[in-house]
């Protein structure tokens, strides 16, 4: 069983309940990290700035407190690219949250921005 970093605890402890939960599980199945829970203004401002986020400020979900998204990569991160990594940890995410009844939806699977780390309540 993998377990997570004292930070990736951290990040996570900042999301809703269902969130904690379903990534809980998660981590029995898949080593993983998770980079971001909530974002507050600067954070989310810097990625509206950047590219990685196509919403402003406070209109994102992980502007919600506690947040409704949570941005997860898998462990060892081998780069943004490597896709197969990506696709490999959406398919023990989507698992588990199927079993668990958590209704989620993957970044990697936008038609705008693919944001392979991003996962969000509906």
């Amino acid at each position: 069983m993998y377990k997570y970093s004292t930070t990736s605890k951290k990040n996570l402890n900042t999301c809703d309940n269902k969130l904690v939960f379903l990534f809980m599980a998660v981590i029995e199945d898949i080593d993983c990290s998770i980079i971001c829970g909530y974002r507050g203004r600067k954070e989310q401002e810097e990625a509206f700035n950047d590219g990685t986020s196509l919403i402003k400020f406070p209109y994102s979900k992980h502007n919600k407190n506690p947040s409704k998204a949570v941005d997860v990569i898998p462990y060892p991160f081998k780069g943004w690219d490597d896709l197969e990594q990506f696709e490999k940890l959406a398919k023990v995410v989507k698992q588990k949250a199927e079993g668990l009844g958590i209704n989620i939806k993957w970044g990697g699977e936008w038609q705008s921005l693919k944001d392979f780390p991003h996962w969000e309540l509906c």
